[in-house]
């Protein structure tokens, strides 16, 4: 498997996996998703918004590139996050409608990668105003490892609040393999 195609798969179990959360998120009433259970970011309302943000304050970086930049136009149209904490919305229908055009972007984006690209060094700042330069390849198993890391989450709280979420393993969109 190229590293593109690795890329493009992990894109595919992100729009997987946030289609499963929202859709059993939506099985519980407002003032459920909004409980403060304990969480890093408090709620699961929060704790999906805190993905929508990261997600945001990645793509607005990864499209201040020159090569990525017409691509990702569309977010960098979006005002900028000033806090990791920020709430984007205060529903989960807004919120859920939002995941999915991240969702859509990233897909279209990463299927027009080529390989070549993931060696690019994006050159930005962190919140904090740091400086860095990395390589975008690995800017990108940050970025997935990120959502996955915060959606395990997620699936905990739905869990804890007698939701299941069903199946979350990548395995499930893994190719088999003739031999």
């Amino acid at each position: 498997m190229s590293r593109t195609a690795h890329i493009t798969l992990l894109a595919r179990y992100n729009e997987w996996m946030n289609n499963k959360l929202y859709e059993a998120a939506a099985a519980l009433p407002a003032e459920e998703l909004a409980a403060d259970r304990g969480a890093f970011f408090g709620s699961l309302l929060a704790t999906l918004n805190h993905i929508a943000v990261a997600d945001t304050i990645w793509l607005k970086r990864i499209g201040s590139h020159p090569r990525f930049a017409a691509t990702l136009s569309p977010v960098a149209a979006l005002p900028a996050p000033a806090a990791l904490d920020q709430p984007l919305f205060d529903s989960l229908p807004a919120l859920r409608e939002r995941r999915a055009w991240l969702d859509r972007l990233i897909l279209d984006w990463t299927a027009s990668l080529a390989d070549a690209d993931l060696d690019t060094v994006i050159t930005y700042r962190r919140m904090n105003g740091e400086a860095n330069n990395r390589q975008l390849g690995l800017l990108l198993q940050h970025f997935f490892n990120h959502q996955t890391h915060h959606r395990g989450q997620a699936t905990t709280l739905l869990s804890q609040a007698g939701v299941d979420v069903g199946a979350t393993d990548l395995l499930l969109l893994v190719p088999e393999q003739e031999i």
